[in-house]
Formats: C-alpha cells, sequence, structure tokens
C-alpha cells in the first residue's frame, strides 16, 4: 500500500468476560472511543465495516442502530480470527480508491464458553482432533519441536514473557504474572501443551477510525490532535494454499509438504511489499498467539527469524520488552484473550497507541514501524504494518 490512508483514531472496550454485557454494548464503547478520538461525529464517515465471527446477522448495524448513525453502508466482515484484519482492508482499499474519506472500521464478539466451535469443520474432523482444537495445536506444536530446536521450556518462556508484558496492559483479561515453573504445573491439556500455553477465547471489542492521509493532519474541527501521527502502510489479506497436514487450511486437504508457502508467510510477502519495507524495518510486532507455540511459528512465517531459529529467537532475549524486536507487548492472546471479531483491530489499537508513544510502562522506545498478524480458519491470515 503506497500510503494515502491514516489512522485518526482508536478505541477499546477491554478484553475478558463481561456477564450481562452484549456485543452491541461493547461495540458502541469501542466504536465511541474512536469517534471521539478522530473528532468524528453523525455524518462523518461515509462507511462501516465491522468484523465478526458469532455476533450474528448484521452486528454492525446493531451497534450503529444504538448510536443512531446509520444511513451509510454497514458491511459485516468474517474471516475467523483475521476478520478485523479483513474489514480494515477493505476499508482502506476503499478510501485509496477515491470512494470514500472517513471510514469506521471496528470488531465485537462474545465467544461462547469452552474450546472454539466451528461450522467450518466436519463432525469427523473435530472427532479426530483436526479442527480449531487444542488437539490440532498440540500436533503443531509437537512438529515445531522437530523442526526449531523448541522445548517446552521454551513455551514456557513464551507465556512468561507475554503474561509480563499483559500485567502492564490494563486492556488484558489476565494481568498477572506467572513462572516458568507455575506454567509447567499447569495441567497438560495436550501434549506438549499446558492449560497456561492457551490463549481463552473471551469478549470485547475495537475500533479504528481511517482517514485520507492528506486530511489527516487537519482533521475535522474539534478533532484531537494526534503526534506522531500514523500511516496505514499496507493491510493485507491471504488464503491458504492446500499443503501440509498441519498447515491452517482445511486438515488433510492436501499434500504432505512443507514447501507450502503458509497464509502467514503469503501475506506477510505482500505486505512488505506494499509498504516498502521488510522485517529489518520493524521495531514491534503484534502476532497470532492462540497458543505459545504459534507465537513461534509465527515468528518464523513473518521472516522475523530463519525457518528452524525460532528457539533461539526466545534464547536470545529478543522478543522481550527491551529486545531488539518486542512481540506481543500488548500481553498477546495469550493475556489479552481472544474474542475474534476484535483480536486482529486490537492489535492495530495497541501498535497505533505504541507509536505515539502512550504505552507507559509498556512502551517500545523510539517505536516507528510496526506489524500485526492473525490467523483465522479457512484459512485466512491478516498481515497489517504501521508507520509513523
Amino acid at each position: 500500500m503506497s500510503g494515502g490512508v491514516a489512522v485518526a483514531g482508536v478505541g477499546m472496550h477491554p478484553f475478558g468476560r463481561f456477564e450481562g454485557l452484549s456485543t452491541t454494548d461493547m461495540g458502541v464503547t469501542a466504536v465511541r472511543a474512536a469517534l471521539r478520538e478522530a473528532g468524528v461525529g453523525k455524518g462523518g464517515f461515509q462507511a462501516a465495516f465491522c468484523g465478526t465471527a458469532y455476533g450474528g446477522v448484521a452486528t454492525g448495524h446493531k451497534v450503529l442502530s444504538r448510536m443512531g448513525l446509520t444511513g451509510m453502508p454497514i458491511v459485516d466482515v468474517e474471516a475467523g480470527c483475521a476478520s478485523g484484519g479483513a474489514a480494515l482492508m477493505l476499508a482502506a482499499g476503499a478510501i485509496r480508491a477515491g470512494q470514500y474519506d472517513t471510514v469506521l472500521v471496528f470488531g465485537t464478539e462474545k465467544m461462547p464458553k469452552g474450546i472454539i466451535r466451528s461450522s467450518f469443520f466436519e463432525p469427523w474432523q473435530e472427532e479426530a482432533g483436526l479442527a480449531a482444537t487444542p488437539a490440532f495445536f498440540a500436533l503443531r506444536a509437537q512438529r515445531l519441536l522437530q523442526t526449531s530446536g523448541v522445548t517446552k521450556d521454551h513455551l514456557a518462556r513464551v507465556v512468561v514473557k507475554n503474561r509480563r508484558h499483559g500485567a502492564a496492559n490494563p486492556d488484558a483479561m489476565y494481568q498477572k504474572e506467572t513462572s516458568v515453573e507455575e506454567v509447567l504445573s499447569s495441567r497438560v491439556v495436550s501434549e506438549p501443551l499446558h492449560l497456561f500455553m492457551l490463549c481463552s477465547p473471551n469478549e470485547g471489542a475495537a475500533a479504528v477510525v481511517l482517514r485520507r492521509a492528506d486530511l489527516a493532519s487537519s482533521g475535522p474541527a474539534g478533532a484531537r490532535a494526534v503526534a506522531p501521527a500514523v500511516t496505514l502502510a499496507a493491510a493485507v489479506l491471504r488464503s491458504h494454499i492446500p499443503g501440509p497436514v498441519l498447515s491452517e487450511s482445511t486438515p488433510l486437504s492436501g499434500l504432505p509438504d512443507d514447501g507450502v508457502p503458509s497464509p502467514s508467510t503469503l501475506a506477510a510477502t505482500a505486505a512488505y511489499e506494499e509498504a516498502g519495507l521488510g522485517p529489518a524495518d520493524l521495531d514491534l510486532v503484534e502476532c497470532q498467539d492462540t497458543d505459545a507455540a504459534r507465537e513461534l511459528q509465527s515468528c518464523e512465517e513473518l521472516g522475523l527469524c530463519e525457518p528452524g531459529a525460532s528457539g533461539a529467537l526466545v534464547d536470545s532475549g529478543a522478543t522481550a520488552l527491551g529486545g531488539r524486536l518486542p512481540v506481543n507487548p500488548s500481553g498477546g492472546l495469550l493475556s489479552k484473550g481472544e474474542p475474534l471479531g476484535a483480536s486482529a483491530l486490537g492489535q492495530v489499537v495497541e501498535l497505533v497507541r505504541q507509536l505515539r508513544g502512550e504505552c507507559g510502562p509498556r512502551q517500545v522506545e523510539g517505536a516507528r514501524v510496526a506489524l500485526a498478524h492473525t490467523v483465522g480458519r479457512g484459512a485466512n491470515a491478516g498481515v497489517v504494518i504501521l508507520s509513523r
């Protein structure tokens, strides 16, 4: 993406469990905050895109109806965990095409308790542990342990790092640090994954206001002055190529070939090209950590390290706050939990605040370029690059 789109405002409803609150309630909270920050009122945006997977019919319309902000196109977007990233891509593309000047993007979700269930999978796949289940995540983790020198200690240290980061994030579900010993003493869910190594599906909402870059500096009357300005350098969604059994795509869908690029690699490659940047230019990353092994696999697929080197990356300390390339300074999904439709936009909110220097004790000093990454079933992988 060759510039032209800026972030005018962001807003969040914390991630967690909120009895008595609906997806509409949480969506209103996030949208209201983003619009207030952008100085946008009724008639101030020309379209809205809402990411949700479990919200039901017209989720976005319900949120904006509650606020009396209907009349423009309102489009619900579903791409699993990447729903918010897909919505952001569509919104940015519409602005770049000259269709709109200002667009609202938000995601809201209230996940059922327990493991993620999805009509995407056939019953036999769930029974065999080849759906979005801890058993499948564990198979993938076992493969990573074989190919990348990763041990259970590495997995535990990813959890410790993310929980430490999350302790400084008021929007996270878990705000308490843990230790390697506590992680490894939590019960085994499916070898090698212990309970603390898995994220919690939960509830929450996030919103972003995008505006044409040439309008972003002045903005409407009364808009919040944002310094430094944050540019959306790329927003990409890619689907899978049928390939290895343990890919993010439909299990058993293709060839037993590890050489087939993952949707995350496809999306990252396209995003780097559009932004005119590469992994070496990044200052921080928010990536998919559905489980501890997924973060390490994400690092390899995004080109943050060489294939097979994610264990060594943990050993180097590079991905912790204060390291060369902090990963998941928000605490990631392991601290925040994951409300699918809001997940990707929650990452974007974090990164915008990081690039503005607003994150207090979890601030990455001097951050100028940041990447967000989500993987949703289908398989859909979203990569967003932000810069200032």
